[in-house]
């Protein structure tokens, strides 16, 4: 499945960041929430669409969906490697850890979604 990763879109606010995954036919909304004078993570949400902006419900009606528990974990240890040093100069393979972080989505969108 072809898909293009957008990450810190340019609506993106010092605590408040939007970061965009679109496949073939959805796209995947990530907000992260920061708070406090030294910002510290305390949210991250995210909710699936169409590829015209419609807003796709969840199995069981709702729309977004908070990370919380063992998958904020993970998320925060992929989205980390995108801020590393080893990532920023091409030490490790970017095309690797964009797929882990793009896969971790999809799984969480598979488990929680009703895909036609």
């Amino acid at each position: 499945m072809n898909y293009k990763l957008e990450l810190r879109t340019p609506d993106s606010q010092p605590k408040l960041i939007f970061h965009t995954i679109t496949f073939d036919a959805f796209k995947v909304n990530i907000v992260e929430r920061y708070g406090g004078a030294k910002p510290i993570l305390c949210d991250v949400l995210f909710r699936v669409r169409t590829l015209d902006d419609k807003i796709i419900n969840r199995k069981d009606g709702h729309v977004k969906i908070r990370i919380k528990d063992e998958e904020l974990e993970t998320y925060l240890r992929l989205i980390k490697v995108f801020k590393s040093y080893d990532y920023k100069n091409r030490l490790i393979s970017r095309r690797d850890a964009e797929q882990d972080f793009v896969h971790f989505f999809l799984r969480m969108v598979i488990m929680n979604y009703e895909m036609n």
